[in-house]
């Protein structure tokens, strides 16, 4: 058996925010995280702040609608083995809209932070996407490595440094001396910021702190390969919108267990779900 689970965080209230410079809304959900045990294994939420925003063209803060989107959605899942329902759906507070999902009409690109990477670490995170592109059908797209500091203010529209579009996920290496919320036994936080005008609610960005030195410890050791993997697959899970679970038997377990090293059958069940999001032209 493996080591005794960690007790995970209550995951805290986000806070909508009203920008002051246009009718588009946004909400981040708290930044939950990946608590390390000997051997692996995810759990426990931290704490995510609002975003600020930035003035695009015209004084916007949100790009044109409908920017990178296309008429239909860009791929289908894998087919499921078995149903489950081990699963939970982050939250997103909207009347009338049970849970918020990224737009499978658009790709999810992302970018790269690469400064503390340990040895194959961009790798693994490209695997870990390929992981979650396969279970939901949403496109994951790389645009390469970016200077982009992580920070809990992220803002999702950065016009001066991505362009008049929603800013790519960021997924950064970090240290606990660059955020303390990667201090202890936390090796990972993920989250995402949800936009709507007028309609419905969608994820348009967000992103994932991977703590380097922790992950070099556990690439050091026996499955370490395997157990850095999924604390990276965990963390992009929380991305597109899956919450912490209690069945031991999913990677989105809300304690952290050793040997749990791929999706469940509920977890699978879960990102099939967030694949299947509307378009989301009007954003």
């Amino acid at each position: 058996m493996g080591s005794p689970p960690v007790p995970a965080a209550r995951l805290l209230a986000a806070v909508l925010l009203a920008l002051a410079a246009g009718a588009v809304f946004w909400l981040v959900h708290p930044q939950a995280g990946s608590r390390l045990l000997p051997g692996g294994g995810p759990a426990g939420p931290v704490p995510f702040s609002d975003p600020g925003g930035q003035a695009g063209p015209a004084g916007r803060n949100h790009p044109p609608p409908g920017t990178g989107s296309y008429p239909a959605r860009l791929a289908v899942p894998e087919p499921l083995r078995v149903r489950n329902q081990s699963y939970r759906l982050l939250d997103g507070g909207i009347r009338g809209q049970e849970y918020v999902a990224y737009d499978p009409c658009r790709p999810i690109r992302y970018v790269i932070r690469e400064e503390g990477a340990p040895p194959d670490g961009n790798i693994l995170i490209h695997q870990a996407a390929r992981r979650v592109a396969g279970a939901t059908g949403l496109q994951f797209v790389y645009e390469g490595s970016t200077g982009e500091p992580p920070h809990p203010d992220r803002p999702a529209y950065q016009p001066q440094r991505y362009g008049d579009r929603w800013a790519p996920v960021l997924i950064a290496w970090s240290t606990p001396r660059e955020n303390p919320a990667l201090d202890g036994d936390t090796i990972g936080l993920g989250g995402s910021t949800w936009a709507s005008h007028g309609g419905t609610a969608a994820y348009v960005s967000g992103q994932v702190e991977l703590d380097g030195p922790q992950f070099r410890k556990v690439l050091a050791t026996a499955g370490g390969q395997a157990a850095a993997a999924a604390i990276i697959m965990h963390e992009l899970a929380h991305l597109v919108g899956l919450d912490h679970v209690e069945d031991p038997a999913q990677l989105m377990n809300a304690e952290a267990r050793a040997g749990v090293t791929e999706f469940g059958d509920g977890d699978l069940t879960g990102l099939r779900m967030l694949g299947q999001g509307p378009c989301v032209p009007e954003l």
